[in-house]
């Protein structure tokens, strides 16, 4: 990979990442300010499912946060290495990585990742909060 390349791909992990520390977290509200009052039964569902849902962003953003510090660390250790597919080697291409810089696999390689892992094991159902 060119100097030049190199620069344009660091930068843009660089913008990713102050991006994603300029959002922040976004905050979990307790289901209770004060344990003493009544809880509104409507509105707990509500409450509830917001909690999840902040929670499930701060957990993925954090996760990407992640990835664009070890995409950083991979482009200062091995430069010329960066934008090859780590399980085939073949160049990811460019489009690819100037959509997700921090990524590690082709777009073959990472179908047949996904294809290979046991379908819905991250989706939660009813039973699995009883």
């Amino acid at each position: 990979m060119s100097t030049r390349a190199s620069d344009e791909h660091r930068q843009r992990l660089v913008d990713f990442r102050q991006r994603l520390h300029a959002e922040g977290d976004l905050e979990i509200e307790p289901s209770r300010d004060d344990p003493t009052k009544k809880v509104d039964e409507d509105a707990a569902p509500l409450a509830e499912m917001s909690q999840v849902i902040a929670s499930s962003r701060n957990r993925a953003r954090t996760q990407q946060l992640q990835q664009i510090e070890a995409a950083l660390r991979r482009l200062e250790e091995d430069p010329e290495d960066f934008g090859q597919c780590e399980t085939c080697d073949d160049p990811i291409p460019p489009r690819r990585l100037e959509l997700m810089p921090w990524t590690r696999l082709c777009i073959t390689c990472q179908s047949e990742r996904e294809s290979d892992g046991p379908s819905g094991a991250s989706r939660k159902h009813l039973t699995d909060y009883r």
